[in-house]
């Protein structure tokens, strides 16, 4: 599919997008936290995808695509930084937007209590996420949430695997932190994930 989508296929080029497109909205909202941010650089991504896709030279597809992600991030939290914008409205609750899919209840047949708990242990989860730092953000999403090995994570971010794994405990040291805020919830992840 690829190598057709080099060649022009644009149909070739947009089966890529719908296989790909998901995860790289998730890398993009897990690193730009707001729905609207990760949308536009979901689309940058595969524009600029499109428009680099003769410069594809092999190796991981997904890796390729998670660093042109990351780097359009990257460019818009620099731009966000430099006019930084006040909303009109204040924010409310009640119109914020759903999860991301990453943190969608895999669970649909529990109990509303186990379910209230879930939907809680997310939310902790997504506001400690939203907390850390851009680079600890990207690299946490990238090895802990989609798998990336440290290899792999230091080719898509163009840092040295050692500024990932330095990078990766820090952010696990300060999601674990943050988490301390819920206490409760902190218990239950660790009862789900006893691998720690």
């Amino acid at each position: 599919m690829i190598a057709s989508a080099q060649k022009g296929d644009l149909e070739a080029f947009n089966r890529l997008v719908i296989a790909y497109q998901d995860a790289v909205y998730n890398l993009a909202y897990r690193i730009l936290g707001e729905r609207d941010a990760a949308e536009d650089a979901t689309q940058e991504t595969f524009l600029r995808a499109w428009r680099n896709l003769k410069k594809y030279r092999g190796g991981s597809w997904r890796g390729w695509l998670f660093r042109i992600a990351t780097n359009i991030c990257y460019d818009h939290l620099r731009y966000r930084q430099r006019r930084p914008q006040v909303p009109l409205e204040p924010p409310d609750e009640a119109d914020a937007p759903d999860s991301p899919a990453w943190l969608a209840d895999r669970s649909p047949n529990a109990s509303p209590e186990a379910q209230a708990e879930q939907a809680d242990l997310r939310r902790a989860l997504e506001i400690c996420l939203h907390k850390l730092a851009p680079d600890f953000r990207a690299v946490l999403t990238l090895v802990d949430v989609e798998e990336f090995s440290y290899a792999e994570a230091a080719q898509i971010l163009g840092i040295p695997k050692g500024t990932v794994k330095s990078r990766l405990a820090r952010a696990r040291a300060r999601m674990q932190e943050c988490l301390r805020n819920f206490p409760e919830l902190l218990e239950e992840l660790v009862r789900l994930n006893p691998r720690g």
